[in-house]
């Protein structure tokens, strides 16, 4: 069961307040707006989210689709690292910078480092005593193992708390994967785990639109709980789901987009345009497919957008990984990235990210878009 957790806005309400910080209305004819009030350009897309800021650092949260779970816009993955590459003094290390900088959403899984990495974690929470925490529940377990029945939901779940050494996490998130379950059992071993307290509130991972508001109708039917938010992989190179498909079920159902590999497993940052780099993910063993993908065409098409979107970053003053991390952001229905690093200079170079948000404009998005190429388009419903 592959898990996610953050520690929630609640248990760091004394670094974060309430105040809005999106988009703001004009003010009326003759009244001089405050100092700051609308003078940077918001992201675009959440006119509509309601968004706060850190007391004591540039963090932004927002709301985990339209539920009440605030969580930062950036969050910690540990996929690649915690429990293998990296020390768990290293890892503690992130994990601090990452909380110090109001990052409170933290992901992990139980397939991580063959559970190692959820063991290091739940150490880490103990010992600096962060208390709440948002659980993704994902089936990607021994092969025998695999999909969502109820046994595997509810024991998969147990197991993830006692390494994690929790009594209940704030969210768990089933990953579908080709495991064709029941969706009615789906949902109502969601609904246990919730009712047992065990998990507050659930989302999907990987899912697609139409299996999103087949589980919602079922929610409905039966009056069970529907999921909140949808775990799906987002970046310059993939874009259909998080631009055309989550913006509809956000405003439909409320289905809100936590995404990840907003630097496409490092391909945006440039350190495959010479090849591959020995120290790379792509030369590690069980990532072939990466390194194909590397030396593929799409790969060296890929490649030579991406010198240009350096030269683009360059001209805003920012690195290429902040400003694909803070085109993530700009995008409607986002609700948090999730970060992939090994070391704090790359956390703290993507933390830099919030810099850059303000310089989403139409203008720039429009530049990238033109540099990319592959803006997605709403499919006009044909009618008889």
């Amino acid at each position: 069961m592959q898990v996610s957790f953050a520690c929630t806005e609640h248990n760091l309400k004394s670094r974060s307040e309430d105040r809005l910080c999106g988009l703001r209305t004009a003010p009326p004819p003759g009244v001089k707006p405050r100092e700051g009030a609308g003078s940077r350009p918001a992201p675009q897309g959440h006119a509509h989210m309601k968004e706060t800021i850190g007391r004591h650092s540039s963090m932004k949260y927002r709301n985990l689709g339209k539920s009440g779970l605030r969580v930062s816009c950036l969050g910690l993955g540990t996929w690649v690292t915690f429990g293998s590459q990296i020390s768990d003094e290293m890892a503690e290390n992130l994990m601090t910078i990452a909380y110090e900088n109001g990052v409170n959403l933290f992901d992990t899984a139980e397939v991580y480092a063959s559970g190692r990495a959820e063991i290091t974690l739940g150490n880490i929470i103990k010992k600096k005593g962060w208390s709440s925490v948002t659980l993704l529940s994902d089936t990607c377990r021994a092969e025998t193992e695999r999909g969502l029945s109820r046994k595997h939901i509810i024991e998969g779940l147990r197991g993830s708390l006692s390494r994690l050494q929790l009594d209940y996490v704030d969210i768990v998130f089933a990953n579908r994967n080709d495991v064709n379950s029941p969706m009615e059992e789906v949902v109502r071993a969601m609904t246990f785990v919730i009712n047992q307290g065990m998990a507050m509130y659930w989302g999907t991972s990987r899912w697609s639109g139409m299996e999103i508001m087949e589980a919602y109708s079922v929610a409905r039917q039966f009056n069970l709980i529907p999921p909140v938010c949808e775990q799906a992989e987002y970046h310059y190179f993939q874009r259909e789901k998080v631009e055309v498909q989550l913006p509809e079920l956000y405003h439909k159902i409320g289905v809100g987009a936590m995404t990840w590999s907003p630097l496409a497993c490092g391909l945006i940052t440039g350190k495959y345009s010479d090849g591959v780099p020995e120290c790379s993910r792509a030369a590690m063993k069980g990532y072939q497919w990466l390194k194909e993908r590397v030396h593929s065409e799409d790969g060296r098409r890929q490649l030579a957008k991406i010198k240009e979107l350096h030269l683009l970053a360059n001209r805003l003053g920012c690195t290429a990984a902040q400003l694909a991390i803070a085109w993530c952001l700009r995008s409607e229905g986002v609700s948090s990235v999730l970060l992939g690093v090994s070391n704090a200079d790359q956390l703290l170079e993507n933390l830099g990210a919030l810099r850059v948000l303000s310089q989403m404009t139409p203008q720039t998005v429009s530049e990238i878009d033109a540099l990319l190429g592959n803006k997605p388009h709403a499919k006009k419903e044909s009618r008889a």
